[in-house]
């Protein structure tokens, strides 16, 4: 079992971006419901927002999320709002949360609200090695799951087929929009002057998320759904979301994603 701990911050200041947004759409502070119906309900509109402003997909972002945070049931999300697994950086001056991840008692960041959490994973995402996907149609889902995998985002080969997987299975291309070519214009030189801003604090802000690694288990002989959701601290559900399971039985030598 990790162990954990919510710092407050110990300045009254705490800002975590110097940019001017608008106001987020309100989201309930946990999600109540584990199902991955359940959480594109109560998120979706903070990630079609997330895309009128930055132009990643919704359905990419809902994907992600649901992913990072297996469903909002991670420890994270429900004690720190923080639904893609953000750790802390040097810069960071919000509340902390510890957890055993890649060292003991890593960082990660707590946010008062998951729409914070939401806004925060668009602003990591607006730097020079993510740069091409913003040239990519706000509605391109293959291409955005492609293009993370192939930018670093994530170290598992199946990364792209997983998001794709989630975004089709739940249907969360409706989500998306497409846009004039004005539109795309626009957009796509204001996302690229933030992305210059940013280049100064590219190398200090990138141990904020490493590469998502993604566990993965292959079935050995006489295991059930139970056994391994057990093993990996997942519900019985969130395994066969994760996996796009349908019925109770599995095969030996099958590979499921275990990643919490």
């Amino acid at each position: 079992m990790s162990k954990q701990r919510v710092m407050s911050n110990p300045s009254p200041n705490r800002p975590t971006s110097t940019r001017p947004t608008e106001r987020l759409p309100t989201a309930p502070v946990a999600v109540k419901n584990s199902t991955a119906s359940a959480y594109i309900e109560q998120y979706k509109g903070i990630a079609i927002q997330e895309m009128n402003q930055y132009g990643i997909p919704a359905s990419i972002k809902l994907a992600q999320a649901l992913l990072e945070s297996g469903n909002g049931s991670s420890n994270l999300a429900r004690e720190g709002n923080n639904h893609f697994g953000i750790k802390c950086s040097s810069g960071w001056s919000g509340k902390k949360m510890y957890k055993d991840d890649d060292a003991v008692n890593d960082c990660f960041r707590v946010y008062g609200r998951p729409e914070e959490s939401f806004r925060d994973h668009s602003e990591f995402l607006l730097r020079k090695r993510y740069e091409a996907l913003f040239d990519l149609d706000k509605n391109d889902y293959v291409g955005w799951a492609r293009g993370l995998k192939k930018a670093g985002y994530a170290t598992n080969p199946r990364y792209p087929e997983l998001l794709i997987s989630l975004i089709e299975r739940y249907q969360l291309s409706q989500y998306d929009a497409p846009e004039s070519k004005r539109e795309k214009i626009v957009r796509e030189e204001k996302v690229h002057k933030e992305i210059v801003k940013n280049i100064p604090n590219d190398a200090k802000d990138a141990v904020a998320k490493p590469p998502v690694t993604l566990v993965i288990h292959e079935v050995r002989n006489g295991e059930t759904l139970y056994a391994i959701s057990s093993k990996y601290g997942l519900s019985v559900e969130n395994l066969k979301t994760l996996n796009s399971i349908k019925g109770d039985n599995l095969a030996v030598g099958q590979l499921l994603l275990v990643s919490n």
